[in-house]
């Protein structure tokens, strides 16, 4: 019997390595890799200028590779229920396999796909591949089946368990095919002009070794530091599938496995995979909790009242509140689309309890600057910071801006990288409290002036809390 091809259909998966989509399809028959770019995909991409560069990069990648193992990339454009059928019919293929999706309507959309190829007689095969552990192993460790809903026991188990590898490009065989394709996606179809950075899994890969090598033994002192690059910045290509959270997961391991790293390694080393674990907390809730995506997954936080709009709300968006260190992250974010991860977290604070606006304001607003293309994660973390989601504490935590300044960039080093205005105040003005610093505290009236705080953090903390308290316990 003549084996008939498989179709694997890349998404946000774009590497030929450590791939258990790529494997599910290579143990059903030779691989026609395909590439389907449907309303769904186009949106995120037309969402961010920077990510639609960086995912045309990430293809072009890929297709490259491909061409080096003697195949060719098929790129369609338009539903997935009729192209894919389209493609299986001209190359006689008995189905196709894809990575599933972890956010609401990607689920949605993977269970319509896979109805619609199932009912023209195709095998639809949909694989858990962006996790290190599959939500469904966690679960089924647990003994429940359920989903987990707090991180500290989920980690637990994560930790536990064995990390599977999907290394062996010797049994991928790619095919070539004469079903149609057309040009590779070019960022200017979603209307990007960026140039985007390099995106390809050997870069990933460099990434990866380059942390290892250099960062990671301190991550755990350098990693909240926002003027350092502690981290691993590794987000974008993790969100794009080219590199895999399992090749990460193994590759931390490996280095804890070293009988000679020393006590601060180890303990860095663990806080990395706390944090990439952490992400698979997020994605495993998400699955088991899609109606999480847009309302907050504590019931008792649903009819919580949060603004849709605030006098400084734009100020937020621009890095113009008067708080360095969050004015500082979200201009970051808006040059090179990337936020420091600790500067993420209090500059979502000062929005959801400074000015009491809605989390998914935030979210949606990030998801305009954001290269990562994270959705369930995004909405994951939000929800925690803004105390309706997974973090069962019993009161938000409230991050004091100024505080955190003082803390984590006390020479105003981060600050003045990204804020102009503040460039000509020197170094030893910035120790201290900042209302004892008058370079700080003085007006300046010219055009170019950085402006006072939108609000005063200790008087709308504590209004918030009143607010959040009588909600609770009324």
């Amino acid at each position: 019997m003549v084996e008939r091809p498989f179709i694997y259909r890349f998404s946000t998966d774009l590497r030929l390595d450590d791939h258990a989509g790529l494997a599910a399809a290579a143990s059903r028959g030779g691989v026609l890799p395909t590439i389907v770019i449907d309303d769904t995909l186009a949106s995120r991409l037309k969402a961010s200028p920077r990510r639609a560069a960086f995912f045309c990069s990430a293809v072009s990648a890929l297709a490259a590779e491909l061409r080096e193992m003697g195949s060719r990339l098929v790129v369609r454009r338009g539903p997935p229920g009729k192209i894919i059928p389209e493609i299986a019919r001209a190359a006689g293929a008995a189905g196709a396999a894809w990575s599933a999706s972890y956010h609401a309507q990607g689920m949605d959309d993977d269970r319509r796909l896979q109805s619609e190829l199932e009912e023209t007689g195709l095998a639809a095969v949909v694989v858990h591949d962006a996790p290190a552990i599959p939500p469904e192993e966690s679960a089924a460790a647990r003994g429940t089946g359920a989903g987990y809903r707090a991180f500290a026991p989920y980690f637990e188990r994560w930790w536990k368990l064995a990390v599977a590898s999907y290394e062996n490009p010797l049994l991928l065989r790619f095919i070539t095919s004469e079903a149609g394709g057309e040009a590779l996606p070019q960022a200017e179809e979603f209307g990007s002009h960026e140039d985007g950075m390099a995106a390809s899994s050997a870069a990933a890969r460099v990434l990866l070794e380059r942390f290892l090598a250099e960062r990671a033994a301190q991550y755990g002192a350098a990693a909240t530091i926002p003027s350092e690059n502690g981290t691993s910045q590794l987000s974008a290509h993790i969100s794009f599938g080219m590199i895999s959270a399992r090749t990460i997961a193994r590759r931390v391991r490996e280095r804890l496995g070293d009988p000679f790293a020393l006590g601060e390694e180890r303990a860095s080393l663990r806080l990395f995979l706390r944090a990439l674990a952490r992400r698979d907390f997020f994605l495993q809730l998400s699955w088991f909790f899609p109606g999480a995506t847009e309302r907050p997954l504590q019931e008792k936080m649903q009819g919580f009242a949060l603004a849709q709009d605030h006098p400084a709300l734009d100020a937020w968006r621009a890095g113009k509140t008067g708080y360095p260190l969050v004015d500082a992250g979200i201009r970051q974010l808006r040059q090179t689309g990337w936020m420091h991860p600790h500067v993420r977290a209090v500059a979502a604070s000062l929005l959801c309890f400074d000015l009491s606006v809605d989390w998914r304001v935030g979210r949606d607003e990030w998801n305009r600057w954001l290269v990562e293309d994270d959705p369930a994660v995004a909405t994951g973390n939000w929800q925690w910071i803004a105390g309706v989601g997974a973090d069962m504490a019993q009161f938000p935590r409230i991050y004091n801006p100024q505080r955190q300044r003082r803390r984590y960039d006390p020479d105003g080093t981060y600050a003045r990288r990204w804020i102009p205005e503040l460039r000509h105040i020197p170094r030893e003005a910035w120790h201290g409290r900042s209302d004892d610093s008058p370079q700080l505290s003085l007006a300046l009236f010219d055009r170019d002036a950085y402006p006072h705080p939108v609000v005063d953090h200790a008087v709308a903390a504590r209004a918030f809390l009143a607010r959040y308290r009588g909600f609770v316990s009324p």
